[in-house]
């Protein structure tokens, strides 16, 4: 066999490699043991009960802070539990890339701050972010990716700065709230479906 269950959560066998926590999967913290090398980019995602991800210490590539789980460095932001009740959170400075579906399916938080460093927004960085009202993209970033906000259908307010040079497909696809969005004049290219099914969009305003 090539994998092993750990406590029903699915590994590698030589524990190297966490595989899929389950979604429905009972209590609300996890601990990620130290002996964990890499994390599939989906494993906590649809865990809806988990508010809190934790790194069990001696870790080499794998830290957590307020539950909150990060690269060793903390240069990368790797997942927000979804069940994690707090309604603001202030991503720390240092954190250069918010990693793929960090936030997806939260909806408690509705208030993110992002910090100057932040310098990538991964794909679907922010896809499903159902509780989200507004974010303002540091001046830093050079893209917005295919799918980064992809239905995040309670966000009314997108400040995209001048660093940005192309917006990517689907990327505020179903972002159902959003009424009007500025587009900087450093956008060169606009990928296909970026605006879709965005309902309440009465104008998309240049410079």
């Amino acid at each position: 066999a090539e994998y092993i269950s750990v406590d029903g959560v699915l590994y590698t066998k030589d524990k190297t490699t966490l595989v899929k926590y389950p979604d429905n999967k009972e209590g609300t913290e996890y601990v990620i043991p130290a002996c964990v090398e890499f994390i599939e980019f989906n494993a906590f995602l649809g865990c809806n009960n988990l508010s809190a991800i934790n790194v069990e210490a001696g870790n080499t590539e794998y830290a957590s802070e307020d539950g909150v789980l990060f690269s060793k460095s903390k240069e990368r932001l790797i997942r927000y539990p979804v069940n994690k009740s707090e309604t603001e959170y202030v991503v720390p400075d240092g954190v250069e890339m918010i990693d793929y579906c960090a936030f997806s399916e939260c909806e408690n938080l509705t208030t993110l701050t992002l910090p100057d460093s932040v310098a990538w927004l991964n794909v679907c960085a922010f896809s499903d972010f159902y509780g989200l009202t507004s974010i303002e993209i540091p001046e830093g970033v050079p893209y917005i990716r295919d799918n980064t906000f992809n239905n995040c259908k309670n966000l009314t307010t997108v400040t995209i700065p001048e660093s940005v040079t192309s917006i990517g497909c689907s990327a505020f696809q179903g972002c159902k709230s959003l009424t009007s969005i500025n587009i900087p004049d450093t956008v060169t290219s606009i990928g296909y479906n970026a605006f879709k099914k965005c309902e309440s969009l009465t104008s998309i305003v240049l410079p």
